[in-house]
Protein backbone atom coordinates (compact mmCIF):
# COMPACT_ATOMS: atom_id res chain seq x y z
CA UNK A 1 0.00 0.00 0.00
CA UNK A 2 2.60 2.34 1.01
CA UNK A 3 4.47 1.32 -1.98
CA UNK A 4 1.60 2.23 -4.32
CA UNK A 5 1.23 5.35 -2.84
CA UNK A 6 4.81 6.13 -3.09
CA UNK A 7 4.66 5.07 -7.08
CA UNK A 8 1.56 7.55 -7.58
CA UNK A 9 3.59 10.44 -5.56
CA UNK A 10 6.36 9.76 -8.09
CA UNK A 11 4.23 9.77 -10.79
CA UNK A 12 2.26 13.20 -9.68
CA UNK A 13 5.38 14.82 -9.01
CA UNK A 14 6.49 13.91 -12.99
CA UNK A 15 3.39 15.57 -14.00
CA UNK A 16 3.76 18.23 -12.04
CA UNK A 17 6.92 18.79 -13.20
CA UNK A 18 5.86 18.12 -17.01
CA UNK A 19 2.82 20.58 -16.37
CA UNK A 20 5.30 22.89 -15.40
CA UNK A 21 7.66 22.68 -17.83
CA UNK A 22 5.43 23.13 -20.78
CA UNK A 23 3.38 26.17 -18.76
CA UNK A 24 7.00 27.83 -18.62
CA UNK A 25 7.96 26.71 -22.15
CA UNK A 26 4.50 28.34 -23.41
CA UNK A 27 5.48 31.15 -21.38
CA UNK A 28 8.77 31.42 -22.84
CA UNK A 29 7.11 30.95 -26.84
CA UNK A 30 4.56 33.66 -26.02
CA UNK A 31 7.18 36.30 -24.91
CA UNK A 32 9.46 35.50 -27.96
CA UNK A 33 6.29 35.69 -30.00
CA UNK A 34 5.05 38.90 -28.65
CA UNK A 35 9.01 40.22 -28.71
CA UNK A 36 8.58 39.59 -31.94
CA UNK A 37 5.16 41.08 -32.64
CA UNK A 38 6.10 44.27 -31.11
CA UNK A 39 9.37 44.34 -33.27
CA UNK A 40 7.23 43.85 -36.38
CA UNK A 41 5.23 46.71 -35.24
CA UNK A 42 7.78 48.83 -34.85
CA UNK A 43 6.86 49.48 -31.03
CA UNK A 44 8.45 48.44 -28.40
CA UNK A 45 7.98 45.91 -25.71
CA UNK A 46 6.10 47.75 -22.54
CA UNK A 47 3.49 49.59 -25.25
CA UNK A 48 0.85 47.74 -25.58
CA UNK A 49 -0.59 47.90 -29.06
CA UNK A 50 -4.25 47.86 -28.15
CA UNK A 51 -5.37 46.02 -31.45
CA UNK A 52 -3.29 44.63 -34.03
CA UNK A 53 -5.20 44.68 -37.37
CA UNK A 54 -8.46 43.46 -36.29
CA UNK A 55 -11.23 44.79 -34.23
CA UNK A 56 -12.48 42.31 -31.64
CA UNK A 57 -16.03 41.15 -33.38
CA UNK A 58 -17.61 39.18 -29.65
CA UNK A 59 -17.78 41.61 -26.62
CA UNK A 60 -17.62 39.03 -23.74
CA UNK A 61 -19.22 41.93 -21.25
CA UNK A 62 -22.55 43.12 -20.53
CA UNK A 63 -23.09 46.98 -22.20
CA UNK A 64 -23.96 48.34 -18.90
CA UNK A 65 -20.52 46.90 -17.31
CA UNK A 66 -18.96 48.84 -20.39
CA UNK A 67 -20.50 52.16 -20.28
CA UNK A 68 -20.28 52.17 -16.01
CA UNK A 69 -16.45 51.97 -16.55
CA UNK A 70 -15.99 54.59 -19.57
CA UNK A 71 -18.16 57.23 -17.33
CA UNK A 72 -16.71 56.38 -14.22
CA UNK A 73 -12.67 56.88 -16.40
CA UNK A 74 -14.51 59.96 -18.20
CA UNK A 75 -13.08 62.67 -15.51
CA UNK A 76 -9.90 62.05 -15.43
CA UNK A 77 -9.65 61.02 -19.39
CA UNK A 78 -10.84 64.48 -19.64
CA UNK A 79 -8.38 65.93 -17.10
CA UNK A 80 -5.43 64.26 -18.70
CA UNK A 81 -6.54 65.64 -22.33
CA UNK A 82 -6.37 68.86 -20.66
CA UNK A 83 -3.79 69.12 -19.05
CA UNK A 84 -1.71 67.95 -22.43
CA UNK A 85 -3.83 71.06 -23.91
CA UNK A 86 -3.04 73.81 -21.61
CA UNK A 87 0.90 71.87 -21.47
CA UNK A 88 0.72 72.48 -25.03
CA UNK A 89 -0.80 75.72 -25.96
CA UNK A 90 -2.12 79.56 -24.68
CA UNK A 91 -5.58 78.85 -24.97
CA UNK A 92 -7.22 82.25 -24.05
CA UNK A 93 -9.45 83.98 -26.18
CA UNK A 94 -7.69 86.70 -28.02
CA UNK A 95 -10.02 87.43 -31.19
CA UNK A 96 -8.35 89.51 -34.47
CA UNK A 97 -10.29 91.95 -36.03
CA UNK A 98 -11.23 89.22 -39.09
CA UNK A 99 -14.34 87.18 -38.67
CA UNK A 100 -14.96 83.99 -40.60
CA UNK A 101 -17.07 84.26 -43.78
CA UNK A 102 -20.39 84.42 -42.45
CA UNK A 103 -19.18 87.02 -39.37
CA UNK A 104 -20.47 85.06 -36.60
CA UNK A 105 -17.20 84.41 -35.19
CA UNK A 106 -13.65 86.09 -35.22
CA UNK A 107 -10.65 84.36 -36.09
CA UNK A 108 -8.32 83.81 -32.75
CA UNK A 109 -5.00 85.65 -33.61
CA UNK A 110 -1.60 85.03 -31.96
CA UNK A 111 1.33 82.21 -31.57
CA UNK A 112 -0.50 79.98 -28.94
CA UNK A 113 2.22 77.08 -29.09
CA UNK A 114 4.36 77.22 -26.06
CA UNK A 115 7.89 77.07 -26.43
CA UNK A 116 10.40 75.16 -23.95
CA UNK A 117 11.37 77.74 -21.36
CA UNK A 118 14.41 79.79 -22.56
CA UNK A 119 14.04 78.89 -26.31
CA UNK A 120 12.76 81.74 -28.94
CA UNK A 121 11.82 81.05 -32.31
CA UNK A 122 15.07 82.63 -33.95
CA UNK A 123 17.20 80.87 -31.36
CA UNK A 124 15.36 77.41 -32.76
CA UNK A 125 15.71 78.51 -36.17
CA UNK A 126 19.37 78.33 -35.85
CA UNK A 127 19.65 74.88 -34.89
CA UNK A 128 19.42 71.70 -36.77
CA UNK A 129 16.87 69.31 -36.71
CA UNK A 130 19.41 66.64 -34.89
CA UNK A 131 20.00 69.00 -31.91
CA UNK A 132 16.40 69.95 -31.71
CA UNK A 133 15.71 66.49 -31.27
CA UNK A 134 18.73 65.22 -29.49
CA UNK A 135 17.97 68.58 -26.59
CA UNK A 136 14.15 67.47 -26.85
CA UNK A 137 13.03 71.25 -27.76
CA UNK A 138 10.77 70.42 -30.29
CA UNK A 139 7.93 72.47 -29.42
CA UNK A 140 5.15 69.93 -27.93
CA UNK A 141 2.29 71.76 -29.66
CA UNK A 142 4.27 70.58 -33.02
CA UNK A 143 4.28 66.99 -32.01
CA UNK A 144 1.47 65.17 -33.42
CA UNK A 145 -1.73 65.38 -31.36
CA UNK A 146 -3.37 62.04 -29.36
CA UNK A 147 -6.98 61.39 -29.99
CA UNK A 148 -8.67 62.59 -26.29
CA UNK A 149 -9.11 58.81 -25.59
CA UNK A 150 -6.88 57.22 -28.03
CA UNK A 151 -7.31 54.04 -26.97
CA UNK A 152 -10.75 53.83 -28.18
CA UNK A 153 -10.67 56.47 -30.93
CA UNK A 154 -13.91 57.47 -33.07
CA UNK A 155 -15.87 60.52 -34.24
CA UNK A 156 -16.06 63.25 -31.57
CA UNK A 157 -18.14 66.15 -32.21
CA UNK A 158 -18.75 69.77 -30.20
CA UNK A 159 -20.92 70.56 -28.43
CA UNK A 160 -22.85 72.85 -30.67
CA UNK A 161 -23.39 70.05 -33.31
CA UNK A 162 -24.44 67.53 -30.28
CA UNK A 163 -27.23 70.67 -29.25
CA UNK A 164 -28.32 71.07 -32.64
CA UNK A 165 -28.95 67.62 -34.02
CA UNK A 166 -30.31 66.72 -31.11
CA UNK A 167 -33.25 69.68 -31.09
CA UNK A 168 -33.57 69.00 -34.91
CA UNK A 169 -33.89 65.61 -35.06
CA UNK A 170 -33.62 64.45 -31.38
CA UNK A 171 -30.93 61.97 -32.23
CA UNK A 172 -27.50 61.91 -30.01
CA UNK A 173 -24.44 62.58 -31.07
CA UNK A 174 -22.96 62.64 -27.11
CA UNK A 175 -20.57 60.38 -26.27
CA UNK A 176 -20.44 58.64 -22.18
CA UNK A 177 -16.76 58.26 -22.82
CA UNK A 178 -15.44 61.33 -24.22
CA UNK A 179 -16.38 64.86 -24.52
CA UNK A 180 -14.86 66.96 -27.43
CA UNK A 181 -11.53 68.95 -25.97
CA UNK A 182 -10.88 71.61 -27.62
CA UNK A 183 -12.10 75.34 -27.11
CA UNK A 184 -15.12 76.53 -29.34
CA UNK A 185 -13.10 79.44 -29.98
CA UNK A 186 -10.28 77.26 -32.12
CA UNK A 187 -13.10 75.73 -34.39
CA UNK A 188 -15.23 76.81 -37.31
CA UNK A 189 -18.18 79.21 -36.76
CA UNK A 190 -21.50 77.24 -36.52
CA UNK A 191 -23.30 77.06 -38.27
CA UNK A 192 -21.14 77.05 -41.14
CA UNK A 193 -22.49 79.38 -44.50
CA UNK A 194 -23.15 77.05 -47.50
CA UNK A 195 -21.98 78.15 -50.94
CA UNK A 196 -23.12 76.53 -53.82
CA UNK A 197 -20.40 76.71 -57.33
CA UNK A 198 -23.80 76.47 -59.31
CA UNK A 199 -25.28 79.67 -57.53
CA UNK A 200 -22.65 82.09 -57.18
CA UNK A 201 -25.38 85.19 -56.85
CA UNK A 202 -27.18 83.47 -53.66
CA UNK A 203 -24.06 84.04 -51.71
CA UNK A 204 -24.56 82.15 -48.57
CA UNK A 205 -27.86 80.22 -48.76
CA UNK A 206 -27.85 78.60 -45.14
CA UNK A 207 -30.08 81.09 -43.76
CA UNK A 208 -28.16 81.32 -40.65
CA UNK A 209 -29.67 77.27 -39.60
CA UNK A 210 -27.56 73.91 -39.91
CA UNK A 211 -28.44 71.58 -42.52
CA UNK A 212 -30.32 67.98 -41.37
CA UNK A 213 -32.99 65.88 -42.35
CA UNK A 214 -35.46 68.31 -40.68
CA UNK A 215 -34.82 71.25 -43.13
CA UNK A 216 -32.72 70.38 -46.11
CA UNK A 217 -35.88 70.06 -48.46
CA UNK A 218 -36.90 73.31 -47.20
CA UNK A 219 -33.57 75.30 -47.61
CA UNK A 220 -32.80 74.06 -50.58
CA UNK A 221 -35.82 73.90 -53.08
CA UNK A 222 -35.73 75.91 -56.02
CA UNK A 223 -31.54 75.49 -55.72
CA UNK A 224 -30.71 72.35 -56.33
CA UNK A 225 -31.30 69.73 -59.01
CA UNK A 226 -33.71 66.46 -58.07
CA UNK A 227 -29.90 64.49 -58.26
CA UNK A 228 -28.23 66.90 -56.10
CA UNK A 229 -31.30 66.91 -53.71
CA UNK A 230 -31.47 63.59 -53.03
CA UNK A 231 -27.65 63.22 -53.07
CA UNK A 232 -28.23 65.78 -50.11
CA UNK A 233 -30.80 63.57 -48.83
CA UNK A 234 -28.45 60.45 -48.42
CA UNK A 235 -25.55 62.95 -46.64
CA UNK A 236 -27.83 64.01 -44.13
CA UNK A 237 -29.26 60.26 -43.48
CA UNK A 238 -27.71 58.92 -40.31
CA UNK A 239 -26.19 55.36 -40.56
CA UNK A 240 -24.34 52.94 -38.36
CA UNK A 241 -20.88 53.83 -37.01
CA UNK A 242 -18.47 52.41 -34.80
CA UNK A 243 -19.20 53.95 -32.08
CA UNK A 244 -22.74 55.13 -32.67
CA UNK A 245 -24.94 51.89 -33.41
CA UNK A 246 -27.16 49.55 -31.42
CA UNK A 247 -24.32 46.87 -30.42
CA UNK A 248 -22.85 46.31 -26.86
CA UNK A 249 -19.73 47.78 -27.32
CA UNK A 250 -21.41 51.47 -28.37
CA UNK A 251 -20.71 54.74 -27.13
CA UNK A 252 -23.74 56.13 -26.72
CA UNK A 253 -26.22 55.60 -23.78
CA UNK A 254 -29.24 54.45 -25.73
CA UNK A 255 -29.18 52.09 -29.45
CA UNK A 256 -28.12 54.43 -32.15
CA UNK A 257 -29.37 55.04 -35.72
CA UNK A 258 -25.79 55.98 -36.76
CA UNK A 259 -24.10 59.27 -37.79
CA UNK A 260 -24.23 61.22 -41.50
CA UNK A 261 -21.57 62.46 -43.67
CA UNK A 262 -22.92 66.20 -42.80
CA UNK A 263 -22.65 65.77 -38.96
CA UNK A 264 -18.88 66.19 -39.20
CA UNK A 265 -18.89 68.20 -42.70
CA UNK A 266 -21.41 70.24 -41.51
CA UNK A 267 -23.42 72.38 -43.78
CA UNK A 268 -21.20 71.20 -46.78
CA UNK A 269 -17.63 72.58 -44.10
CA UNK A 270 -16.72 71.34 -41.32
CA UNK A 271 -17.33 71.43 -37.64
CA UNK A 272 -14.05 70.68 -36.05
CA UNK A 273 -15.20 66.86 -35.49
CA UNK A 274 -11.95 64.45 -35.06
CA UNK A 275 -11.39 60.58 -35.24
CA UNK A 276 -8.71 58.62 -36.23
CA UNK A 277 -7.44 57.72 -39.60
CA UNK A 278 -8.44 54.27 -40.53
CA UNK A 279 -5.16 53.22 -42.51
CA UNK A 280 -2.90 52.90 -39.77
CA UNK A 281 -1.95 49.48 -36.99
CA UNK A 282 -1.94 48.92 -35.07
CA UNK A 283 -4.09 51.03 -32.47
CA UNK A 284 -1.61 52.79 -30.54
CA UNK A 285 -0.10 54.33 -33.87
CA UNK A 286 -3.22 55.88 -35.17
CA UNK A 287 -3.58 59.69 -36.51
CA UNK A 288 -5.57 61.68 -35.14
CA UNK A 289 -7.83 62.64 -37.83
CA UNK A 290 -9.50 66.96 -37.58
CA UNK A 291 -12.56 66.90 -40.64
CA UNK A 292 -11.95 68.68 -43.15
CA UNK A 293 -13.81 70.67 -45.76
CA UNK A 294 -16.00 69.67 -48.40
CA UNK A 295 -15.69 73.08 -49.93
CA UNK A 296 -14.17 72.77 -53.84
CA UNK A 297 -13.88 69.41 -53.38
CA UNK A 298 -14.79 69.75 -57.38
CA UNK A 299 -11.51 70.85 -58.15
CA UNK A 300 -9.40 68.00 -55.95
CA UNK A 301 -7.83 65.15 -57.42
CA UNK A 302 -7.19 63.05 -54.56
CA UNK A 303 -9.25 62.73 -51.56
CA UNK A 304 -8.51 61.21 -47.64
CA UNK A 305 -5.40 62.56 -45.57
CA UNK A 306 -3.26 58.86 -46.55
CA UNK A 307 -5.47 57.07 -49.03
CA UNK A 308 -5.17 59.15 -51.97
CA UNK A 309 -8.71 58.11 -53.47
CA UNK A 310 -8.88 59.35 -57.00
CA UNK A 311 -12.65 60.39 -56.73
CA UNK A 312 -15.47 61.65 -54.19
CA UNK A 313 -17.24 58.93 -55.64
CA UNK A 314 -14.75 56.34 -54.30
CA UNK A 315 -14.04 58.40 -50.69
CA UNK A 316 -17.79 58.36 -50.47
CA UNK A 317 -18.16 54.68 -50.81
CA UNK A 318 -14.68 53.86 -48.74
CA UNK A 319 -15.80 56.15 -46.05
CA UNK A 320 -19.41 53.91 -45.53
CA UNK A 321 -18.53 50.89 -46.54
CA UNK A 322 -15.15 50.73 -43.94
CA UNK A 323 -14.09 53.94 -42.75
CA UNK A 324 -16.87 54.59 -40.70
CA UNK A 325 -15.91 51.14 -38.63
CA UNK A 326 -12.00 52.10 -37.97
CA UNK A 327 -11.18 50.71 -41.55
CA UNK A 328 -12.42 47.33 -40.90
CA UNK A 329 -14.47 45.96 -42.74
CA UNK A 330 -15.18 42.48 -40.83
CA UNK A 331 -16.84 44.53 -37.65
CA UNK A 332 -18.42 46.66 -40.35
CA UNK A 333 -20.48 43.83 -41.02
CA UNK A 334 -21.81 42.94 -37.33
CA UNK A 335 -22.74 46.98 -36.46
CA UNK A 336 -24.47 47.45 -39.70
CA UNK A 337 -22.91 48.61 -42.68
CA UNK A 338 -24.58 50.62 -45.09
CA UNK A 339 -23.29 49.49 -48.88
CA UNK A 340 -24.49 52.11 -50.96
CA UNK A 341 -25.30 51.64 -54.53
CA UNK A 342 -22.55 53.11 -57.08
CA UNK A 343 -24.98 53.71 -59.59
CA UNK A 344 -27.89 54.96 -58.23
CA UNK A 345 -26.89 56.00 -54.53
CA UNK A 346 -23.05 57.15 -54.56
CA UNK A 347 -22.92 59.15 -57.56
CA UNK A 348 -26.08 61.28 -56.13
CA UNK A 349 -24.04 61.71 -52.82
CA UNK A 350 -20.95 62.84 -54.92
CA UNK A 351 -22.61 64.91 -57.31
CA UNK A 352 -24.12 67.15 -53.62
CA UNK A 353 -20.28 67.38 -52.54
CA UNK A 354 -19.25 68.74 -55.95
CA UNK A 355 -21.90 71.74 -55.40
CA UNK A 356 -20.23 73.14 -52.30
CA UNK A 357 -18.13 75.79 -53.47
CA UNK A 358 -15.29 78.47 -51.13
CA UNK A 359 -16.21 80.96 -50.05
CA UNK A 360 -16.25 84.57 -51.64
CA UNK A 361 -12.84 85.91 -51.15
CA UNK A 362 -13.11 89.66 -53.25
CA UNK A 363 -9.49 90.61 -52.98
CA UNK A 364 -8.20 87.77 -55.30
CA UNK A 365 -8.15 87.96 -58.99
CA UNK A 366 -9.47 84.83 -61.66
CA UNK A 367 -5.60 83.90 -61.30
CA UNK A 368 -6.04 83.77 -57.32
CA UNK A 369 -3.56 86.18 -56.24
CA UNK A 370 -4.65 89.41 -55.12
CA UNK A 371 -5.72 92.51 -56.81
CA UNK A 372 -3.15 94.93 -55.68
CA UNK A 373 -5.90 97.99 -55.66
CA UNK A 374 -7.95 96.33 -52.84
CA UNK A 375 -5.37 94.45 -50.96
CA UNK A 376 -3.20 95.78 -47.88
CA UNK A 377 0.75 96.36 -48.48
CA UNK A 378 0.85 94.06 -45.80
CA UNK A 379 -1.28 91.04 -47.87
CA UNK A 380 0.67 91.78 -51.20
CA UNK A 381 4.08 91.24 -49.31
CA UNK A 382 2.83 88.01 -47.78
CA UNK A 383 1.92 87.06 -51.56
CA UNK A 384 5.34 87.87 -52.69
CA UNK A 385 6.44 85.76 -49.28
CA UNK A 386 4.10 82.87 -50.15
CA UNK A 387 5.31 82.05 -53.55
CA UNK A 388 8.76 83.17 -52.94
CA UNK A 389 11.17 82.48 -50.63
CA UNK A 390 8.69 81.12 -48.09
CA UNK A 391 7.81 78.36 -50.64
CA UNK A 392 4.24 77.66 -49.92
CA UNK A 393 3.29 77.60 -53.23
CA UNK A 394 5.44 74.85 -53.63
CA UNK A 395 2.64 72.64 -52.49
CA UNK A 396 -0.48 75.31 -52.38
CA UNK A 397 -0.17 76.64 -56.06
CA UNK A 398 -3.01 79.52 -57.03
CA UNK A 399 -5.34 79.70 -58.13
CA UNK A 400 -6.85 76.98 -55.10
CA UNK A 401 -4.15 76.10 -53.10
CA UNK A 402 -3.35 72.89 -53.44
CA UNK A 403 -1.54 70.75 -55.72
CA UNK A 404 -3.59 67.42 -55.60
CA UNK A 405 -0.16 65.63 -53.73
CA UNK A 406 0.74 63.59 -51.16
CA UNK A 407 3.92 65.27 -49.25
CA UNK A 408 6.11 63.86 -46.30
CA UNK A 409 7.14 67.06 -43.87
CA UNK A 410 9.59 64.29 -42.00
CA UNK A 411 8.62 65.82 -39.05
CA UNK A 412 10.26 62.93 -36.92
CA UNK A 413 13.72 64.86 -37.59
CA UNK A 414 12.57 66.73 -34.93
CA UNK A 415 11.65 64.83 -32.22
CA UNK A 416 12.23 61.22 -30.66
CA UNK A 417 9.72 58.23 -30.84
CA UNK A 418 7.31 58.11 -27.54
CA UNK A 419 4.00 57.63 -25.58
CA UNK A 420 1.63 60.61 -25.21
CA UNK A 421 -1.70 60.19 -23.50
CA UNK A 422 -2.14 56.81 -25.36
CA UNK A 423 -0.49 57.64 -28.87
CA UNK A 424 2.66 56.39 -29.38
CA UNK A 425 4.28 58.91 -31.58
CA UNK A 426 6.38 58.01 -34.23
CA UNK A 427 6.77 59.06 -38.11
CA UNK A 428 3.78 60.11 -40.19
CA UNK A 429 4.62 59.53 -43.90
CA UNK A 430 3.06 61.35 -46.63
CA UNK A 431 -0.31 63.04 -45.92
CA UNK A 432 -2.19 64.85 -48.78
CA UNK A 433 -1.80 69.08 -48.91
CA UNK A 434 -5.16 70.43 -48.10
CA UNK A 435 -6.26 73.77 -50.19
CA UNK A 436 -5.94 77.19 -48.53
CA UNK A 437 -8.38 78.59 -50.23
CA UNK A 438 -10.92 79.82 -47.32
CA UNK A 439 -8.47 78.98 -44.41
CA UNK A 440 -9.36 81.39 -42.29
CA UNK A 441 -12.58 79.27 -41.76
CA UNK A 442 -11.19 75.90 -40.97
CA UNK A 443 -8.99 75.98 -37.87
CA UNK A 444 -7.46 73.69 -36.19
CA UNK A 445 -4.51 73.54 -38.61
CA UNK A 446 -2.65 70.42 -39.86
CA UNK A 447 -4.49 67.12 -40.73
CA UNK A 448 -4.65 66.57 -36.68
CA UNK A 449 -5.98 69.96 -35.48
CA UNK A 450 -2.57 70.23 -33.68
CA UNK A 451 -1.69 74.11 -34.89
CA UNK A 452 -4.44 76.47 -33.10
CA UNK A 453 -3.85 79.20 -35.52
CA UNK A 454 -2.82 80.50 -38.56
CA UNK A 455 0.44 81.80 -36.97
CA UNK A 456 1.31 78.64 -35.05
CA UNK A 457 0.82 77.10 -39.10
CA UNK A 458 3.74 79.78 -39.92
CA UNK A 459 5.88 79.10 -36.92
CA UNK A 460 5.65 75.08 -38.06
CA UNK A 461 6.30 75.56 -41.38
CA UNK A 462 9.41 78.08 -40.84
CA UNK A 463 10.84 75.54 -38.21
CA UNK A 464 10.02 71.93 -39.79
CA UNK A 465 10.99 73.59 -43.67
CA UNK A 466 14.22 75.83 -42.56
CA UNK A 467 12.77 78.74 -44.19
CA UNK A 468 14.22 81.18 -42.02
CA UNK A 469 12.15 84.76 -42.01
CA UNK A 470 11.55 87.81 -39.51
CA UNK A 471 8.54 88.64 -37.77
CA UNK A 472 7.26 91.35 -39.77
CA UNK A 473 7.23 88.86 -42.40
CA UNK A 474 5.50 86.16 -40.52
CA UNK A 475 2.70 88.76 -39.89
CA UNK A 476 2.90 89.35 -43.81
CA UNK A 477 2.44 85.63 -44.24
CA UNK A 478 -0.50 85.47 -42.00
CA UNK A 479 -2.33 88.28 -43.28
CA UNK A 480 -1.96 87.08 -46.89
CA UNK A 481 -3.85 83.43 -46.23
CA UNK A 482 -6.36 85.60 -44.13
CA UNK A 483 -7.53 86.78 -47.12
CA UNK A 484 -7.96 83.70 -49.51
Amino acid sequence: MHRCTRILTIVGCIFALTALTVLAAHAQDKKMMSDVSHKQMGIPDDVDPILETYMPVVIHESFKSIMDKDVAEKPEVMKRQQALLEERYDLSDNPSDVMMSAGRKAVQKGVRVKLPEGMTWDKLANMSPEEIKEKGLFPKGFLPLPHVKHATGGQVFPATQIEEIQKLENRSLERFDVDFDLPDRFIPEFPPPIYLQTRPDLGDVSQGKLLSLDNYYEMMKGILTPVQMEGLRLLLTPFPQQQFNETEDRKVEKPSMGVSCLDCHANGHTNGAFHLNPDTRPQVTRLRLDTVSLRGVYNQQIHGSKRSLRSIEDFTEFEQRSAYFDGDHVIAAKKGVNLPDRGSQVVLMAQMQNMFDFPPAPKLDVFGKLIPEKASESELRGQELFFGDAKCGECHPAPFYLDNNMHNLQVERFYKFQMINGEYIIAEGPIKSFTLRGIKDSPPYLHDGRLLTLEDTVEFFCLVTGVKMNEQQKADLTAFMLAL
